[in-house]
């Protein structure tokens, strides 16, 4: 919502699009305001286009899996590769963000019960904006301080030696969770209705549509998940109809439960007061509660604190599974060292990947900030997609005649129009994180080319 600020102008903190046309560096990037509720909707329109693509892909290879699993069977190893490497990138640094926000709670969930730990060891050591209070004040100046974010990395590593353990997250419990999760967004956005001041909502779109744009590419990562939709082709009874219903109806459910609480939280806060904030609605919950008449909302701001807590728990788990199965499925395929395809003679799971996952995630959550993360988490969701949306392409014109349980509508549209609007939205992305995503997939180029291919089983005997 309130973007990034930084003293000086700089190309690195500069939106990629922004660069290209004005050949200007900027001082971070523009925050949305309240228009991020139209952020929310462009990014829904964006992912109904992709989910129906993937589910067209997901649709042509009667197995359960991911992206990388799909490309795998259509497109061949190094098509694979690209994508499975990316997907580490999508899951790890996703986890990263919804661990630096579930420590976020964590610290407001000890400060609700009049705890408060030292800062150093609550907050990570990378604060690119600062650090600042409630009021305003600074309590970290911009850049490293000593320090390390002990809650982001303990919930990740707890949950990584359960799912060693084992664990299956099954419908009833997701449910539940989900459940709680709308509930807490009714109840925050019912509670502070009153609250709110209409002259916060003015300019409704203060940075104009470049605001829109990086908003867009900011909160991309909070519809991460949505394309387990479109996994469920073999399942549906008409294909074609259900298919659309039920990728659409959760865009639509997903985009008014956000947009109530962007409407909500820009109504009641200075939009510019949640910059950096890895936990804006409960801080905005405990400005209120201070003010004359707003008491009650501290019980308030508890409920939406333990919604809050039990749905990234749940969400930190899902995707440390999938990003080790990833690990898991590339090694097993022999992309990677075999050591990651290893399961444990008592669990049954892939106990290496997993601790793996878990480390790699657990560190730099404990050292970064969300903003920092959440980058790299979209630009490589956003890729994700782009690769999702041309293997539909070229399947289509390599093997027309396939089998598929669903058919994108409207020829190439779809396909066509996924592809733009993602990359349209990776450029709303600042060009440190370009750079960072391109030596991402340089690196993994050059282990794919200098090991990988030489012991997959494609590779010729010697």
């Amino acid at each position: 919502m309130a973007g990034q600020s930084f003293d000086a102008p700089s190309i690195a903190s500069t939106p990629l699009l922004h660069f290209l046309l004005t050949r200007t560096a900027m001082a971070g990037r523009p925050g949305a305001g309240p228009a991020l509720a139209l952020s929310l909707i462009l990014v829904a329109i964006v992912c109904a286009f992709t989910g129906l693509c993937y589910a067209e892909l997901a649709s042509m290879i009667p197995i359960a899996g991911s992206a990388y699993t799909y490309t795998y069977a259509t497109l061949g190893e190094l098509v694979a590769w690209i994508i499975g490497w990316d997907l580490i990138l999508e899951y790890a640094f996703s986890n990263m963000s919804v661990s630096v926000g579930f420590a976020a709670h964590i610290v407001d969930l000890m400060d609700w019960f009049g705890i408060h730990p030292a800062l150093k060891w609550i907050s990570p050591a990378y604060l690119p904006t600062g650090l600042q209070d409630l009021a305003g004040r600074d309590l970290y100046q911009p850049g490293w301080h000593f320090g390390f974010n002990i809650p982001a990395f303990l919930v990740v590593m707890i949950l990584t030696a359960i799912l060693v353990r084992g664990i299956r997250e099954s419908a009833r419990t997701n449910n539940i969770l989900v459940l709680i999760k709308i509930c807490a967004i009714i109840v925050f956005v019912g509670a502070v209705a009153s609250f709110i001041k209409p002259h916060y909502w003015h300019p409704f779109m203060p940075n104009g549509w470049s605001g829109v744009l990086t908003g867009g590419s900011i909160i991309f990562f909070t519809y991460i998940g949505f394309d387990s939709v479109s996994t469920a082709a073999e399942e549906c009874k008409n294909p074609q109809r259900d298919l659309p219903i039920g990728i659409l109806a959760t865009l639509v459910a997903c985009t008014l439960l956000y947009g109530g609480v962007a409407i909500a939280l820009s109504g009641i806060v200075p939009w510019q007061s949640v910059m950096g904030d890895a936990a804006p609605v409960v801080n905005a919950l405990k400005r209120l509660s201070l003010q004359p008449g707003g008491a009650g909302l501290n019980w308030v701001r508890l409920f939406v604190l333990i919604g809050a807590l039990l749905g990234m728990t749940s969400s930190i788990l899902v995707f440390q599974l999938g990003q080790a199965r990833v690990w898991f499925a590339m090694s097993r395929d022999r992309l990677l060292p075999d050591v990651f395809s290893r399961i444990h003679p008592r669990f049954r799971t892939p106990a290496i990947s997993t601790w793996v996952a878990g480390f790699v995630v657990g560190i730099p959550a404990g050292l970064l900030d969300i903003g920092t993360v959440s980058n790299l988490s979209n630009i490589g969701t956003l890729f994700a997609f782009v690769l999702v949306s041309v293997a539909v392409l070229i399947l289509r014109y390599r093997e027309p005649n396939r089998p598929r349980a669903f058919k994108a509508p409207l020829g190439p549209l779809f396909p066509v129009l996924s592809i733009i609007f993602c990359i349209v939205l990776m450029m709303g992305l600042e060009v440190l994180t370009w750079m960072a995503f391109f030596a991402w997939l340089v690196t993994g180029l050059l282990i794919y080319f200098f090991y990988s291919r030489h012991r997959s089983e494609f590779a010729r005997p010697r």
